[in-house]
């Protein structure tokens, strides 16, 4: 990623090359202070109580303001964050509405952890967005409240069935990220609870990570081979993709042709997940299977995969 730059007041950041959503150019809608409504485990931000309303809120004005000095035509997304939840921000969908004003060609994100959908304003504003991400680290209430440590009377079951709810009813690009923490949300039963929701999700992408920075409190993230062990849990049509290689390792894994094409099938894969997994002559093998078209590159939201050009049909296909 480039160097961030920070603007006046701390509002507008970078533009940084996200690698999943492009040039992205950040306003933070908490600038002076954390104010969420989790208090995660895995935040880099330090452990703070949470909250359910923001005390301390920079104006619309404000924010486009700063906004119109940095925007230009090499901007991908506008990107909606904070530090905290930035759907906590009070002023919201006054925002939305002003930058959409102003945006020309670039698509508005925001990234937030999903617990405000129960908010009917709320919902009806990222309804407006080009992207949204939505944030699902565990389906088992208690390993919910483990991990994310919720505001009172924030519940699992609803947040769940309020993405599930939105995905069906949003125009955009809608992308899930589940964040691993190792024992925790790591094992085969969390995982398996989360895929049977996501199969009601409609969703672009379904980001798979790990604690990639300095934790708010003692816990560690997964490995990329755990990572990858946990992405062959999802069911197939799923669009799961490995976002995280903290601690990245090469397998250096043979394959055979055959296996490759089931590999790949099952799972699409990046050049990244390719160079981790494989060993040399697979690679070679791979080149090869696209040289014959029988591996064909397709991109997805800013991310090239490699995948059969025929699908498989497997027995629960049939």
């Amino acid at each position: 990623m480039s160097a961030t730059v920070l603007a006046e007041n701390n509002i507008i950041f970078g533009p940084i090359n996200s690698r999943r959503f492009g040039m992205s150019l950040g306003i933070d809608l908490s600038p002076a202070t954390k104010q969420c409504n989790f208090d995660c485990l895995y935040c880099e931000l330090a452990p703070t109580a949470t909250v359910d309303k923001q005390d301390n809120a920079v104006s619309a004005e404000t924010i486009i303001t700063e906004l119109k000095k940095h925007l230009n035509n090499k901007i991908d997304v506008i990107t909606l964050t904070a530090n905290g939840e930035p759907t906590l921000y009070p002023y919201l969908n006054e925002l939305i509405d002003q930058i959409d004003i102003i945006k020309g060609d670039t698509q508005t994100l925001i990234l937030t952890n999903s617990a405000m959908l129960s908010d009917e304003k709320v919902y009806n504003s990222l309804l407006k967005l080009d992207q949204v991400k939505l944030s699902l680290d565990a389906i088992t209430p208690e390993i919910f409240k483990k991990i994310d440590r919720p505001h009172q009377n924030i519940n699992i079951d609803d947040i769940v069935k309020k993405v599930q709810q939105f995905s069906q009813k949003f125009n955009g690009k809608l992308f899930i990220e589940i964040l691993f923490v190792h024992g925790l949300n790591d094992t085969k039963e969390e995982v398996l609870k989360l895929n049977n929701a996501l199969l009601s999700i409609k969703a672009n992408r379904i980001d798979l990570g790990t604690i990639d920075r300095p934790p708010a409190y003692p816990v560690s993230g997964i490995s990329y081979k755990e990572l990858y062990e946990l992405s062959q849990l999802f069911d197939a049509s799923l669009p799961v993709h490995i976002a995280s290689r903290v601690h990245a390792e090469a397998n250096n894994t043979s394959y055979t042709n055959e296996e490759i094409i089931n590999t790949l099938d099952k799972r699409p894969l990046t050049m990244q997940d390719i160079e981790l997994l494989f060993d040399e002559e697979s690679k070679n093998r791979l080149l090869k299977l696209i040289e014959e078209q029988v591996i064909i590159v397709k991109k997805l939201d800013n991310l090239e995969f490699f995948t059969p050009t025929t699908h498989l049909i497997r027995k629960k296909d049939k």
